[in-house]
């Protein structure tokens, strides 16, 4: 499942019943950000304790941004689990570096690797598996008769 803005889109990569690994594209800032914290909150309402962001095409996020990232660690938390981001940029990683944020939004260089910090049973398979079986062609089966 895919949600997106015309800046901003939130990919489900995969999910387990406690935790969902989501990929986070484009710009977070001010404009996006009641569109991210409403997807966010769809995800928690849906049970799921903990998240995975993959931020790899994440190409901008500023201090409003960075405060939903926040408020999403808040509600997890509450919920006793944990936001875990994955494939941090340098300037997502300066940002949370330079506002002492780093303790709380802990960055991974990978998803696999974020997905080691969670327990085992609350762990979505990973890599996830195809969603379409792959194709398996015939020996001449292109042939026009």
């Amino acid at each position: 499942m895919s949600t997106q803005t015309n800046r901003l889109s939130v990919t489900d990569l995969t999910h387990c019943e406690h935790c969902a690994v989501l990929r986070v594209r484009g710009e977070l800032d001010q404009d996006c950000e009641q569109f991210f914290l409403r997807t966010i909150g769809s995800r928690v309402l849906a049970g799921h304790r903990h998240l995975v962001l993959d931020v790899t095409a994440l190409t901008f996020c500023d201090s409003r941004g960075l405060n939903c990232l926040l408020a999403a660690r808040w509600l997890l938390q509450r919920r006793e689990g944990m936001l875990l981001l994955a494939g941090s940029g340098r300037r997502l990683v300066d940002l949370l570096a330079q506002t002492g944020s780093s303790e709380l939004l802990p960055s991974y260089s990978t998803v696999s690797q974020a997905l080691t910090a969670l327990p085992p049973e609350h762990r979505p398979a990973w890599p996830p598996p195809s969603s379409k079986p792959p194709t398996v062609r015939k020996p001449g089966a292109d042939r026009v008769t």
